[in-house]
């Protein structure tokens, strides 16, 4: 994240600013005067700008419209010891963010600051958005030369053979291959042979005549005449039952077939395109795929790199995975910080792209606030005892990362904030104490004949939670609010209602 500028004369107040916010771990750079911050942006740009209105050698709102002639998307936070009516006109006139009047309350004033930035990045990621995205992405030497290999591929029909690890996105280059072939004008059509019951596969992929077997109704197109005039996909090649290979062969050699039940030839005008996750010479030396279909599938081979081999990439996909999950949600995109993708980067996704992808969508739904930080992450990203102590985001076969939706008894840890329902279960051995005593206390309030059990049961509750979060934080409410998942405002009000500041 860039920067927070603060520019004031008054030393002390820079000095305040400075340390609430290292608080908070946001970075700052602090300026005496509105020229130095002019001088400042031919080089670099800040995240926020918080300024004072009366400074020696430049006003604060003439540095508001010259700021906002650079850059117009800026939240910019005005200051001022003079709270009249004419300045804060003339700062919101002028775009401000917000007006904060002097003397302030250091944490309400970091507070707006962090809503500042939050709008800041909403506002980036918001351009990042409207750009147009590219139909791949990749920076990586290994995904260059993917690239490249399409490129050279784009003027001919020729098989293409396409290996790479599950979930590395081989049906995405397919279509690539497609959309800039000569066939580009005709149909891509994909068939995964490895999801299709054996018997229904032939079936799927010639057609059948009406009356060809029990249920055939009507007669069928399979997917090679679908595919006619364009590109036919078949995604995970090596699980094609054997027999089947054979009439995929013959398909190749001559460009003929039947449908099932058939006795009419029929000519297929089809380019083919095959995928697999196996090592298909080792599947010839142990007899599970004919070796003349290999060599018919192998002309072209792409092979695709897992995602741990292009780790420089993982930010790129990070950020667009994460807008597309926001468009697809209708919710406000989410950013994510440096020290979060640091962690991201270092895992070894065994899911590849798909699961990059999927644990972007969890994040969506899951993490509490609009800055992704590391310890928003998943459980299985997380080191250490963070890693053992929580429960794992379960991971399918594929390496689809599921999102639990709570139940019915869980509807209070869903009022509680997304944070509670990415909160794991504590352990049987830990929790059994505390709940045993809960009851215990609970009981005898009820026998006593106690009329407000549970207000008054609550208010223990919340008090003992809030108290530890701020011992755990030094004091630091935000970050208090944000360890056990509730807004600022709420552990504001809670600290308030509970008379905890008195």
């Amino acid at each position: 994240m860039k920067p927070i500028w603060i520019v004031d004369d008054d030393q002390s107040i820079r000095f305040v600013l400075e340390k609430a916010l290292a608080r908070e771990d946001l970075p700052v750079r602090s300026f005496s005067n509105p020229r130095d911050v002019l001088a400042a942006l031919d080089g670099d740009e800040p995240q926020v700008l918080v300024s004072d209105i009366r400074m020696p050698g430049g006003s604060g709102i003439d540095l508001l419209g010259k700021v906002k002639e650079r850059l117009p998307g800026l939240p910019v936070i005005v200051m001022t010891a003079y709270s009249d009516l004419d300045s804060a006109v003339s700062a919101f006139q002028g775009g401000a963010f917000e007006y904060l009047p002097k003397p302030f309350d250091v944490p309400k004033a970091v507070e707006l600051i962090r809503r500042a930035v939050d709008e800041s990045l909403r506002e980036s990621v918001g351009e990042e958005r409207d750009k147009p995205v590219p139909e791949m992405l990749g920076q990586a030497p290994a995904m260059q030369d993917v690239f490249r290999a399409i490129g050279r591929l784009s003027q001919s029909i020729v098989t293409v053979l396409i290996t790479g690890e599950s979930g590395s996105g081989k049906e995405l280059v397919a279509r690539a291959l497609h959309r800039h072939s000569p066939r580009a004008g005709g149909p891509f059509v994909a068939i995964n042979t490895a999801a299709i019951p054996k018997d229904l596969l032939e079936s799927e992929l010639f057609g059948h005549e009406r009356g060809a077997f029990t249920g055939a109704q009507t007669l069928r197109r399979g997917r090679f005449e679908q595919a006619d005039g364009g590109t036919l996909f078949l995604d995970e090649i090596g699980d094609m039952p054997f027999d089947l290979q054979t009439r995929l062969l013959r398909v190749l050699s001559d460009g003929q077939f039947y449908r099932v039940g058939g006795h009419q030839p029929l000519r297929a005008n089809v380019r083919v395109i095959a995928a697999t996750h196996q090592n298909l010479e080792e599947r010839v030396r142990q007899g599970g795929f004919r070796e003349d279909l290999f060599h018919r599938l192998n002309v072209i081979r792409l092979r695709l790199p897992a995602l741990r081999e292009r780790r420089e990439d993982i930010p790129m996909l990070v950020r667009y995975f994460l807008a597309k999950s926001a468009r697809e949600l209708g919710v406000e995109p989410k950013r994510i910080t440096e020290a979060a993708l640091t962690r991201l980067a270092a895992f070894e996704f065994p899911g590849n792209v798909r699961q990059l992808e999927n644990i972007c969508h969890w994040l969506t739904v899951m993490a509490p606030a609009q800055v992704i930080e590391p310890k928003d992450l998943p459980p299985e990203l997380l080191a250490g005892a963070a890693a053992s102590a929580a429960s794992p985001v379960p991971v399918a076969a594929d390496g689809v990362a599921e999102a639990r939706v709570p139940s019915r008894a869980g509807a209070a840890a869903s009022e509680a904030g997304p944070a509670a329902l990415a909160a794991p279960a504590p352990a049987a051995g830990r929790s059994a104490a505390w709940i045993e005593d809960l009851g215990r206390e609970s009981r005898r309030l009820l026998e006593a004949g106690e009329p407000q059990v549970w207000d008054v049961l609550t208010r223990q509750f919340e008090s003992q939670l809030i108290h530890t979060a701020l011992a755990l934080t030094r004091g630091r409410r935000i970050e208090a609010a944000q360890r056990l998942g509730i807004g600022r405002n709420t552990i504001t009000r809670k600290i308030q209602e509970l008379g905890l500041d008195e």
